[in-house]
């Protein structure tokens, strides 16, 4: 009986050594080449004006955040309203620019409620981000109106939705900022890296500035510019090395061509999941894409909300099986650095308790799938009067 794995990324390995392979051959493996490639195959897939490449999606939430900062003089007093239930990276970006996080609650969605965020504006508010946990886009449209209303900025943390749609639309096409994410185990995989998308083109030329620690001429268009290499160039911002390499970008390339084949089978294994769990009492799948039908989700996760159950028992029975879930995510407010900007979050609180992600790859079969769900139902029943 084989392990099965919460994630397990799909290289096509041929694919990428012969893009790697041109990397070496041509004696460029940095900033440029393969990482305007992905740039423009990525903007031609998304349709998004934008898009700047770069070693990580947490270097995009930063750079996104700090250039924002600045742009628009936001103080010490200034407030970034957000969601407790996300990967820390999110509101690591915030404390990081010195702004203020305001946590608003989730729904049943597991994003953003929008009467939480309504709630939560004040005078000091400057911009809200948006987290569509697993690739949901449900409660975005809603959030997007209330940032329009309210003239607050709009960040995407779109690290699960490379492939995620409103309509025909890719998602951020309204965002003032996107960020994507290519890490390891997402589903346009590399070893590590991320995409920025800025709807406005004046700042994707100074976060390609900002991201090359504030040099206004990056190594390779000074070399390529009239095959000679220029040496001189300025710094106009004190800011971090933030830029993708060629290397990792021949790895997106490759992902990128497979993405929508292997976000349909995401989707179809997260279909078998629901139908296979709709007579365990105590088991809530977190549906996507229920807000319209014209919603498409990239389905990165497929959580479930154990209730009356003890969540860690639960996955220590699915461990003795040989499969291996896990959680997304616990609440920050539950971690030191955010102890003094905690706020009522009751929904946010209890999925934090009560979630766990079920293994979702592209390497799993149906027989694995309904293996899973009924280790799932046996664990439940071992652990259902155990709390």
């Amino acid at each position: 009986m084989k392990d099965i794995h919460l994630f397990q990324p799909a290289f096509r390995t041929d694919e990428c050594l012969y893009e790697i392979r041109q990397c070496l051959e041509r004696g460029w493996t940095g900033l440029g080449y393969k990482t305007l490639e992905i740039e423009n195959q990525w903007k031609r897939f998304t349709g998004l004006n934008n898009a700047h490449f770069l070693n990580s999606s947490t270097s995009g939430l930063f750079l996104a955040l700090e250039m924002l900062r600045d742009r628009h003089s936001w103080g010490s007093n200034s407030e970034v309203i957000t969601t407790p239930l996300t990967f820390v990276s999110t509101n690591h970006a915030i404390l990081h620019a010195g702004l203020i996080p305001v946590f608003a609650d989730v729904d049943q969605t597991l994003n953003l409620s929008p009467t939480s965020i309504e709630a939560s504006i004040t005078s000091n508010t400057k911009a809200v981000i948006f987290v569509g946990i697993g690739g949901n886009p449900d409660n975005y449209e809603e959030v997007v109106s209330i940032c329009r209303r309210n003239s607050l900025i709009l960040i995407l943390d779109a690290a699960h939705m490379a492939g995620s749609y409103i309509g025909t639309n890719h998602i951020g096409h309204d965002s003032d900022v996107a960020i994507f994410s290519f890490q390891a185990v997402k589903n346009m995989p590399t070893a590590d890296s991320g995409m920025i998308c800025f709807r406005d083109s004046s700042y994707d030329q100074e976060a390609r500035q900002r991201s090359w620690l504030g040099i206004d001429k990056d190594t390779f268009s000074r070399t390529n510019s009239d095959n000679h290499y220029k040496w001189e160039y300025t710094v106009d911002y004190a800011s971090n090395k933030y830029h993708g390499n060629s290397v990792i970008a021949a790895l997106a390339l490759v992902s990128l061509r497979y993405l929508e084949e292997d976000n349909t089978r995401r989707r179809e294994i997260s279909t078998l999941y629901e139908t296979y769990l709709t007579d365990l009492p105590e088991i809530i799948p977190i549906q996507h894409c229920t807000k319209s039908p014209s919603y498409t989700s990239s389905r990165h996760l497929f959580q479930i909300s154990v209730r009356n159950v003890d969540r860690n028992l639960v996955m220590s029975e699915l461990n003795k099986r040989r499969i291996f879930p896990g959680v997304h995510y616990r609440s920050n407010q539950n971690y030191k650095p955010y102890q003094h900007f905690v706020q009522s979050c009751p929904q946010a609180d209890l999925f934090s308790e009560t979630l766990i992600s079920l293994p979702l790859h592209i390497y799993l079969d149906n027989n694995d799938v309904r293996r899973v769900a009924d280790s799932l139902a046996e664990s439940i029943n071992k652990c259902r009067y155990k709390i």
